[in-house]
């Protein structure tokens, strides 16, 4: 039931109000011998870029029911809608997407009441300007980790209240978990 209620929260952010549904994967066909003998590996699927919306998973296969992909103006919004069904924040990590030249932030937030439901909220910024608004505002809880993935990442969080080196050392001017970092 809260699955339902936060499709249709979360999707009225959008211009189009209907969730994606997500396609079934088709699995590529094993190794097949060709006329000549030889083997020919499996093609890929190669799947287009993803648009913003909000996407119904299985949570048997993802670990997570509802993804949602927005902008990052959109991020303080969807997380308000969030927060008031009740879920807590539980990470928030970052991805390189190098070859797209983007940076991600990644939001896990859950809920284990009656209602099992786990969401994920992802944004992307450009990989040379990283920038998002901090949820720390609505879930204090969240200053943690923006710290930890502003000094994985880079992401920087604006408006959060104290972000200075989590982990790394105060005067490290790089971000370890950026897939061109060289130690």
């Amino acid at each position: 039931m809260i699955k339902e209620k936060m499709i249709q929260a979360l999707s009225e952010l959008f211009p189009d109000p209907e969730p994606i549904v997500e396609e079934p994967v088709v699995e590529a066909a094993e190794d097949e011998a060709a006329d000549d003998g030889k083997k020919k590996k499996p093609k890929k699927k190669v799947e287009p870029p993803r648009v913003n919306g909000v996407l119904e998973r299985d949570h048997a296969a993802h670990g997570y029911d509802i993804d949602v992909q927005l902008d990052p103006g959109e991020l303080l919004a969807a997380v308000m809608i969030i927060d008031k069904a009740g879920f807590f924040i539980e990470s928030i990590t970052g991805v390189d997407w190098i070859k797209e030249k983007q940076l991600e932030s990644v939001y896990d937030f859950s809920r284990y009441d009656h209602d099992l439901c786990r969401i994920v909220v992802r944004t992307r910024t450009p990989r040379d300007n990283p920038s998002v608004p901090t949820i720390s505002k609505i879930y204090p809880g969240a200053s943690w980790h923006e710290r930890e993935t502003h000094d994985f990442f880079g992401i920087k969080f604006e408006g959060h209240p104290h972000l200075i080196p989590l982990l790394l050392p105060e005067d490290a001017d790089f971000h370890p978990l950026l897939k061109d970092f060289k130690p």
